[in-house]
């Protein structure tokens, strides 16, 4: 065998080193071996040495200037050290030399691609397709730029393409599943990480996004077993302490969340995405200087960081409910902050701040009770404004509107599964809107699948999810030529946000599912409840507020049936009363916790029932309550009891087994306070000056028991006592509300109100 022979075998055989030294030899032999120069050229760049690779091509170029490959592996190695316009240079002389160089077309495409020239880069993989068909990696990279240009359908077919020809083309399936959870198509997602890791077992990265999709499918506990793998495999992995920290932080294992991110912190010092995650839970955890701190780093690390700079404002709504703090005095710092906020947007940076628009909503503003119209202005100027910018930026006018025999109506429908709004609110409208005067397209912004799903498909015209992308979620809104767009509730949801700050259609509608204006100049009228308003209601709302029927919506009474309940396994004593606080603990305000200890002391030992639903939040509460207990020389343990979050059918049972239902000050609970009727537990509740403070009271109202409600906290208290203690009184409260309730459910006064404003609206429009 000829030594070069030997070089070309030992390198075939990936043995660089041996195969190097025969270069060498036959080199110092014959300097103008331009063979040899070419291959210890490649082997540089095997070694990625890759100018050394160029110098060396350079001098076997020279000797022999009409090869091919000289070109094609010197534009390689320019490749690697970012010489993109040099590399595209040797491409296109390599394909000059060999017009089927289809190595050298699919190189090109990648260095075109890397220039965002992406048409050129398209054009140039179906060249080497054209050549090769049986060409895997060149579908790869032709379904890489397909994705960027959006074409995703043809992207995933040439990904299918690509495994076709190579089966075991691990890369090609996990990149395939990464199109396809970016369209939300997560089972099928799944189903291509797993066949990529089937090829190779150690591919942390596709481990990592199961874990994403799983996660995105609520499957939590499962995608923890996949990033403990993924970080097993891959240690320094912070992409997957960052992501295995958000899986944490929605269980709510918050410290363990904290301590992921700082991992993911600890392996890369500059991971802006983990400082801010990072912040969000030292917010959840009422660490909120820290948190600012880390929202502000994670700005620092990455300028254009929009969400960590829109998240700061909000953390000072929070301080108030820890009653340390003047409340006016937190609001004018909050509505200062949102100022600076605005300034901080300028022309240069509206480009995706778009972006930002609702990750933070001014949310727990309206636990306050007081006039937020003025805060919410301020919040809606300013979402409006850079979603207005988006919107004009993507000639995203609403079209002249075609009139037809029914009117078309848009609901946005937030999340389904177990939501209050669906129930109180959506569900009504879904069901009892006439079919022969409207036509209903629901926009459903969860991609679950449930029953509620499967309801609003049999209920509207249309039904439009799994929409990935903001802009095709609107394009699609446009296209059905929307007369009227109702958002049950605005507040809650990000999405909901982004869209309710657009003009999308001629008249946009906001319910009372967040029982608060919405601040927006884009949204026309606030449709609320005669039940739940004052005379001078509409001077805390933007809109023009439109008064419903009664409850403003048609309720349909929820199928439950109380499980039976032994209140000691709860904790509870069995001999002392019940009394139920079934609020969430972020609706207790520190100027009303005085109430529960008044109540506590006046009428002794007691079950005052709490509920646990975020650690966080129960320890604030706790900690309020502890100290003034305290300080009435009274043990908390023996009033008070916090216990875990119950499943529908366990609550109806204990209330079932309460005495008195008692309804949180300032905002007030609607469906709770609904299905305490569903029981027949009286309810106490103090009229607020709000509607968010007058549902429980709009109830007792409608069944015609307003001796149940008060307009005072000493009032509240002493019914408190008389209803725990007078047991004659309590059973002729329960038995007039069972005898009273029916007019609660599947009430279509309101109903067909808001069919007469929606067609006197429309016929004054034209």
């Amino acid at each position: 065998m000829k030594l070069f022979e030997r070089g070309l075998l030992l390198h075939k055989q990936g043995n660089l080193f041996e195969a190097k030294k025969i270069y060498e030899t036959i080199i110092e032999k014959e300097p103008q071996h331009f063979d040899s120069l070419h291959l210890l050229g490649v082997i540089a760049y095997q070694k990625r040495n890759y100018q050394l690779s160029v110098d060396l091509i350079d001098r076997a170029i020279l000797l022999d200037p009409s090869n091919a490959a000289f070109y094609s592996n010197r534009g390689n190695a320019l490749k690697e050290l970012k010489r993109n316009e040099e590399a595209l240079y040797c491409y296109d002389k390599a394909i000059s030399l060999k017009s089927d160089y289809f190595g050298a077309y699919n190189n090109r495409g990648i260095i075109l691609k890397e220039l965002k020239r992406k048409e050129e880069a398209l054009s140039s993989y179906n060249k080497a397709i054209n050549i090769n068909p049986n060409y895997a990696e060149a579908y790869y990279n032709r379904a890489l730029i397909l994705k960027e240009l959006k074409r995703n359908e043809e992207a995933l077919s040439s990904y299918d393409k690509a495994i076709k020809i190579n089966p075991n083309y691990a890369e090609a399936y996990y990149n395939r599943g990464l199109l396809l959870q970016e369209l939300k198509r997560n089972e099928e997602a799944l189903f291509s990480y797993y066949k990529a890791i089937k090829i190779n077992p150690n591919y942390a990265e596709a481990y990592n996004n199961i874990g994403i999709t799983l996660h995105e499918l609520k499957k939590l506990k499962e995608a923890i077993v996949i990033y403990n793998k993924a970080i097993d495999l891959k240690p320094d992995y912070a992409e997957a302490y960052n992501n295995y920290g958000n899986v944490l932080k929605e269980l709510k294992r918050n410290e363990e969340a904290l301590s992921s991110y700082d991992k993911a912190i600890k392996i890369n010092p500059n991971y802006a995405e983990a400082y801010y995650n990072r912040g969000i839970v030292l917010q959840e955890l009422f660490y909120l200087n820290e948190a600012k701190t880390s929202y502000a780093k994670a700005l620092h690390l990455k300028s254009d960081f929009y969400i960590a700079r829109w998240a700061m404002p909000f953390v000072t709504i929070l301080t108030s409910f820890l009653g340390i703090n003047n409340i006016n005095e937190i609001r004018e710092i909050f509505l200062n902050e949102l100022e600076e906020l605005d300034k901080w947007f300028t022309e240069e940076t509206l480009e995706k701040a778009y972006t930002a628009v609702g990750s933070r909503q001014p949310f727990y503003l309206a636990y306050q009770e007081l006039n937020n119209k003025k805060i919410l202005s301020q919040y809606g100027k300013i979402s409006n404004r850079l979603m207005n910018y988006w919107q004009k930026k993507n000639n995203l006018e609403f079209p002249k509107i075609n009139k037809s025999k029914k009117i078309k109506i848009g609901i946005i429908i937030g999340d389904t599964s177990n939501y209050s709004v669906w129930n109180a609110i959506t569900k009504g409208l879904m069901m009892n809107l006439d079919r022969n005067k409207f036509e209903i397209h629901a926009f459903c912004l969860e991609n679950s699948e449930n029953d509620q799903t499967n309801f609003i498909k049999k209920n509207s015209t249309s039904f439009t999810k799994n929409q990935p992308e903001l802009l095709d979620l609107v394009n699609l809104i446009l296209k059905k030529n929307i007369e009227m767009l109702i958002y049950p509730e605005i507040g809650m949801h990000q999405l909901t946000s982004q869209l309710a700050n657009m003009r999308l259609c001629p008249t946009q509608i906001a319910l009372w599912g967040h029982p608060e204006t919405s601040g927006l100049p884009t949204i026309d009228y606030y449709l609320s409840a005669e039940l739940f308003e004052t005379n001078d209601s509409q001077e805390s709302y933007t809109e023009s507020l439109i008064k419903l029927p009664n409850l403003g919506c048609c309720y349909s009474r929820l199928p439950v049936v109380a499980s039976k309940l032994d209140i000691s396994k709860l904790g509870l004593d069995t001999k002392s009363p019940v009394l139920l606080c079934p609020g969430m603990p972020f609706k207790y305000q520190p100027q009303n916790d005085w109430i529960w200890v008044d109540i506590a002391k006046k009428l002794g030992k007691c079950n005052l029932v709490f509920f646990d639903h975020q650690k966080s939040w129960t320890s604030i509460l706790k900690t309020r309550l502890e100290k003034l207990f305290k300080e009435q020389d009274l043990d908390i343990d023996d009033y008070v009891f916090f216990i875990p979050w119950l499943k529908k059918e366990e609550f109806y049972g204990l209330m079932k087994c309460a005495d008195v239902f008692l309804d949180t000050i300032g905002f007030s609970g609607f469906n709770t306070a609904i299905q305490a009727v569903d029981c027949a537990l009286p309810i106490i509740t103090k009229e607020g000056r709000f509607a968010r403070g007058r549902l429980a009271s709009g109830i007792l109202k409608r069944i015609g028991i307003t001796e149940l409600i008060v307009n005072t906290e000493n009032e509240y208290i002493q019914l408190a006592i008389r209803l725990v203690q007078d047991k004659r009184y309590r059973d002729h409260i329960a038995k007039k509300i069972i005898k009273n309730r029916d007019v609660l459910y599947n009430d279509k006064s309101s109903i067909l109100a808001l069919e007469n404003f929606l067609t006197n609206k429309v016929q004054n429009d034209l």
